[in-house]
């Protein structure tokens, strides 16, 4: 409280308005509804009436010097706030924020200063992930005007990974429907419809448009009051003037020769491969802030779009991309560019597999569970093989390496909506039939787009097979991060190979790469890991012990 008095001009007089011995609670209502925590059992009237107001009963009336206005306030004592309390709405006052700055403060519940709109609450997009930052509305499932409950689905979201259904918080109706069904690229918070607790109050939202977020337009509407902001904008000019920049730079390569940057445009500027000698730092003495990577790969990205002109007569249809295409090229895009991979590859000899299979399917038919699959083996296998080679189930954190004690096997599955990879957790620990039964459940899941983020999510190694649906012989897989290392598996196919006294014989052959990250996994650690999966794959008994 304390610091945020000292940083604002405004508030700095506001020492001699709170008494600063015991605490209390106090709150105003706004456009936009704010909480304020101040000091002391009330308002010391004294400083009340000498200058801002006067006391009147169990409130307190303010005066605007700017606007006039008479601003209401009520308190509630600290021995009060312990325990339960009320808070009872008071006459809404529109000149608070030339007291209080409340701009970046903002409750979900907004309070409208006029009457034409009454209280109401404005739900943004959630985040749905760990690496959602928009979204798309698929559907609404509730339509304006509807009853809503706690628990009951409003709409259905696609994020990053998959599309889940977004439920309700709390109970009223849907007055508003601010993003219909389609609507792309929605950031997350960003307002997509209105809820009241009236079922009289949804007219009043016919016409509501929702210009920006609650946490925009709350500072927005403080702008113009706001006396530092012109100083803002002055700096910010001469920060992009380029004379000042250069000088700058030239100082701080002279003195030492040395490149000073912040920690975040660091990482940024590694993850994104920029070169910090060919940046011009914007802070003091020269300093490479967060704000000139971002700059520079912006400039960077304008500067190598151009139009894709097709070339004369020849037809074409442009295909919009889906946000999960667009996540997975992006994550694809920074493995390959942060990733130092390497490949490892054997071939294995797979005629028993293929016969225990052939023993275990009929005894699944008969109990009426799934039939197990090569794909299925293969996830044991390497389940099995991970545990025996613990350093290969671990992911790089930078400053230390990280190595899981469980072994979640994500499985590659290509659907018409994007590649999905959800997982199979504990793959070590369970048998032969629990993992086919799984695998069908998440592929159906994943082909119907109903897939939730712990379908996906708590993965360590991944599974890619393009050889049993699509023939393919041999691949290499680009590493899932923050994984260490993805396995590749190829077809089958006969080989005639040297059997006993000098005899030749017909084997069935799978060839498996596996791909690593060599920060994590050396050489020599993924050849133990891949003559470990080699041995259970031709000797598929010892999954079973």
């Amino acid at each position: 409280m304390a610091l945020l008095l000292r940083h604002s001009r405004k508030l700095r007089r506001v020492h001699g308005v709170l008494d600063w011995e015991r605490g209390s609670i106090a709150r105003h209502f706004s456009a936009s509804a704010c909480s304020a925590a101040a000091k002391g059992e009330a308002v010391s009237s004294s400083s009340v009436h000498g200058e801002y107001g006067k006391k009147v009963g169990s409130s307190s009336i303010f005066q605007d010097r700017q606007s006039g206005k008479d601003l209401h306030t009520f308190k509630v004592s600290s021995r009060e706030a312990r325990g339960s309390y009320s808070l009872k709405r008071m006459p809404i006052a529109t000149g608070v924020n030339s007291l209080f700055s409340c701009g970046q403060v903002v409750s979900a519940r907004q309070f409208s200063s006029g009457a034409d709109l009454p209280p109401h609450e404005a739900i943004g997009m959630p985040s749905l992930s760990p690496t959602m930052t928009e979204g798309n509305i698929a559907r609404w499932v509730k339509k304006e005007g509807d009853k809503v409950s706690p628990g009951e689905v409003l709409c259905e979201v696609e994020t990053d990974k998959a599309t889940v259904e977004m439920e309700c918080m709390e109970e009223g109706y849907l007055a508003k429907i601010v993003c219909g069904d389609g609507a792309k690229e929605i950031k997350v918070g960003e307002i997509i419809c209105i809820t009241v607790e009236e079922e009289g109050d949804i007219e009043k939202f016919k016409d509501y448009k929702a210009s920006s977020s609650p946490s925009a337009a709350a500072p927005a509407e403080s702008k113009p009051q706001s006396e530092p902001v012109q100083p803002k904008e002055e700096k910010k000019e001469v920060s992009k003037a380029p004379e000042p920049t250069a000088t700058k730079t030239e100082e701080s390569s002279q003195s030492g020769d040395r490149l000073f940057s912040s920690p975040v445009a660091r990482k940024l500027a590694e993850d994104n491969n920029v070169p910090l000698s060919s940046l011009k730092g914007t802070g003091p003495d020269g300093r490479i802030l967060k704000a000139d990577i971002e700059d520079y790969l912006s400039s960077a990205s304008k500067g190598s779009k151009k139009e894709a002109a097709a070339a004369p007569g020849l037809g074409y249809v442009d295909l919009p991309n889906t946000q999960i295409r667009k996540v997975t090229a992006n994550r694809l895009l920074q493995s390959k560019q942060t990733i130092p991979h390497y490949y490892l590859t054997v071939d294995s000899r797979v005629d028993k597999l293929i016969k225990l299979r052939s023993e275990l399917n009929p005894m699944q038919d008969a109990s009426g569970g799934k039939k197990i699959s090569i794909n299925d083996l293969v996830i044991k296998a390497a389940a099995l093989a991970l545990r025996k080679v613990p350093a290969c189930n671990s992911s790089w954190m930078n400053d230390f390496i990280r190595q899981y004690h469980n072994v979640n096997i994500n499985v590659a599955v290509q659907t018409e909506h994007g590649l999905f990879v959800p997982v199979v957790r504990d793959a070590d620990k369970k048998g032969l039939a629990t993992i086919a039964d799984e695998v069908k459940q998440l592929a159906l899941r994943a082909r119907d787009n109903s897939l939730k983020p712990e379908d996906y999510e708590g993965g360590t190694f991944t599974v890619s097979n393009l050889g049993g649906p699509f023939g393919i012989k041999q691949f290499c897989a680009i590493v899932n991060p923050p994984q260490s290392a993805i396995l590749a598996i190829g077809s089958a196919e006969k080989r005639v190979v040297p059997g006993v006294e000098g005899q030749f014989e017909v084997g069935s052959f799978m060839s498996a790469t596996l791909s690593c990250d060599h920060r994590v996994i050396d050489g020599a650690m993924g050849a133990e890991w891949l003559k470990a999966f080699k041995s259970y794959l031709e000797n598929p008994t010892t999954m079973l012990l």
